[in-house]
């Protein structure tokens, strides 16, 4: 039997793609009172969003009419028929935010045109009150009030407020980017986290990042094929750790594209390190024509028309800029226009994925470069486009990789399957006891024969000969000790002469916030340093040393993958490397009596790595060696 859904049920299916959380009820109403023309936008939340959101503008404001309208679904002043569709100009053009907020929450609006009076209308769970008479000025205030109060399992995977607040913060930051000429306020449980006045991108960039960021970007500005690109870029040496810092913006509306991406990431290629991001605020205007917004339910993507033409123009202006070759002049901001004739570009080898021009043969290419417009580029350009799986932007409200969980209902029926199963492994358990005996050596048996290049310790017994290698020996037996020092020890930490500040931004502070708790429970005095930076003030004793630049990058890298800081991976490894440090280095000569002690701290184990991996320990046999000599075949 097929039934028809009622209206609260549709609107809160609808509610599930377009609000899914605090931030997304941010966005659309911001969106709204930017279509509305507004020049000054209020925000204020309470508890991360869950308690209160509250939007504020001066925009054009609604007639009294008007208010029942805005809460039903797919009412919009900004369509009217599908082919406006493909010539989208606002932020919001489906008219379903309203009644899918309205349907999960206490709703009112408060409205008033610049001719007319006040009037509100409220809605609890989507069923409306009466439009009543306000006080209000010009403009709209929405209030939302207790989100998803009538769906306890969505209030239920909400994430905490610090986590909502820190995505909330997210979204803001990219409204005073891509609107720099709106004055903005964003207020968190009645404290200032931004303020904009409406005075440029650059002032936007500041108020956003701080104004030291100003110093390592480059403002561009360039046209090609008919789109303009335009905004700040980090420099060759500015990265940042993950890609919360990577804002970009076509036509107005923020998105996270892979093509785009690609083409930045491929531009910086040649000077990236691993687990590094650059750092830009980028502008695409495109025609609308050839550009699909209604492609994602959260409006978060974009489809081009030509994927190829828009990944050329983007790699070919950033990389020339990075490069610094003759083109880029014409490219960056408050930099001497080079007449055209003393144009000569630099042709550089692109990183994959490659981009090839092919242009007309009967005109200069950099002729062509200038005048073409988007439709020819199309016909003339090709382009061999392949973007690497590792390069895909991740939206920074993705959720977490889903692992496939099977019910025990659909396995096989457990029994002597189960008692097999058991059997083996402790078959295998005992298999493996028995090569690790094997694998060694009574130390006391071994006689030391010398060294080799100051690096190589010869020791025999019997018929066997074993190599080790001093520094990797070492190194394993420093880390083993400080691995089970760290294990069993209390925590002891050593004050710093200077505390050491850390700037991040608002998502990688609630991501720091969090995890507080765990960076204190291994020795690290860390606290909130005002709303964009923590302050550390001790380190373990046994990380002294440490270059904490490098060791927060490294944890402000695991939000790529939305995972809990893997603070044991990142312990270990500086752990080995503090054993790297101590140990006796190759090349240096040891004594008898030194090499003699170092095997013994080994426990005659063969089978000894350094931590990293390298074996310290090489066994060979003397039938091996008469094999070389030809003694034996």
């Amino acid at each position: 039997m097929i039934n028809l859904l009622t209206a609260d049920v549709y609107n809160k299916i609808a509610a599930g793609e377009v609000v899914d959380r605090p931030y997304s009820v941010v966005k659309e109403l911001v969106e709204n009172a930017v279509d509305a023309g507004a020049t000054e936008i209020s925000v204020e939340i309470e508890e991360g969003g869950k308690k209160r959101i509250r939007v504020t503008d001066n925009g054009s404001g609604m007639e009294k009419s008007d208010l029942p309208l805005a809460y039903a679904s797919h009412a919009t002043s900004k369509l009217k028929v599908a082919d406006d569709l493909f010539a989208i100009r606002t932020l919001g053009f489906r008219g379903e935010a309203i009644a899918s907020v309205a349907a999960v929450s206490k709703m009112e609006i408060v409205s008033r045109t610049a001719e007319g009076e006040a009037y509100s209308l409220r809605s609890e769970g989507g069923v409306l009150g009466e439009v009543l008479p306000a006080a209000g000025a010009k403009g709209t205030v929405v209030t939302v009030d207790d989100l998803f109060f009538n769906v306890p399992a969505r209030l239920k995977f909400l994430k905490s407020d610090a986590q909502e607040e820190g995505d909330i913060a997210g979204v803001m930051a990219r409204f005073l980017l891509s609107h720099p000429e709106i004055s903005f306020t964003y207020l968190a449980n009645r404290k200032i986290k931004y303020r904009s006045f409406g005075d440029g991108l650059p002032a936007a960039l500041a108020a956003v990042y701080g104004a030291g960021i100003l110093n390592d970007c480059i403002e561009i500005d360039a046209e090609k094929h008919g789109i303009r690109i335009h905004g700040f870029l980090g420099n060759r040496n500015f990265f940042k750790p993950n890609r919360t810092w990577q804002s970009l913006f076509v036509n107005g509306r923020y998105v996270v594209n892979q093509t785009v991406g690609a083409a930045v990431t491929n531009a910086y290629a040649s000077y990236l390190m691993k687990r590094q991001y650059p750092f830009y605020v980028l502008f695409l205007d495109v025609p609308p024509e050839i550009v699909d917004v209604n492609v994602h339910p959260n409006k978060a993507d974009v489809r081009f028309a030509d994927n190829q033409i828009i990944y050329g123009c983007v790699y070919s202006v950033v990389s020339a800029v990075l490069d610094g070759n003759s083109r880029a002049l014409e490219y960056l901001v408050n930099q001497p226009k080079p007449a055209a004739a003393e144009v000569q570009e630099e042709v550089k080898p692109a990183p994959a994925p490659v981009f090839t021009a092919t242009p007309k043969p009967s005109a200069p290419p950099q002729q062509q470069q200038q005048t073409m417009s988007y439709e020819a580029a199309k016909k003339e350009v090709k382009f061999d486009v392949s973007i690497p799986k590792g390069n895909e932007p991740r939206f920074f409200d993705e959720p977490p990789v889903r692992m496939e969980v099977r019910s025990p209902a659909s396995e096989a029926p457990l029994g002597n399957a189960a008692e097999d199963a058991f059997a083996e492994n402790q078959r295998f358990l005992r298999e493996q006891a028995v090569k690790a005996k094997q694998e060694r050596v009574e130390p006391d048996t071994l006689t030391y024969k010398g060294e080799l290049f100051r690096t190589y310790l010869i020791y025999e017994a019997g018929d066997c000969a074993y190599l080790i290698d001093q520094h990797a020996a070492h190194e394993r037996i420093l880390y083993d000790r400080l691995r089970e020092k760290w294990e069993n020890r209390s925590v002891v930490s050593q004050s710093m002469l200077a505390p050491f500040l850390l700037t991040v931004n608002g998502q990688e502070f609630a991501f720091l916030e969090r995890n507080f708790p765990v960076l204190r429970e291994i020795g690290f005095e860390i606290d909130a340093f005002g709303d964009d930076a923590v302050k550390v003030s001790a380190v373990p004793v046994e990380l002294m040393g440490i270059d904490l630049n490098k060791f927060f990058g490294e944890v402000l890298a695991s939000m790529e993958t939305l995972r809990a800081i893997k603070l044991a991976d990142i312990l270990k490894d500086k752990l080995a490397t503090a054993a790297c440090k101590a140990a006796v280095k190759g090349g240096e000569l040891l004594s008898e009596q030194e090499a003699r002690a170092l095997i013994r701290e080994t426990g005659g184990d063969l089978g000894l790595k350094c931590p990293h991996g390298r074996p310290a320990v090489v066994k060979v046999r003397k039938s091996e060696l008469e094999k070389l000599f030809k003694r034996i075949v």
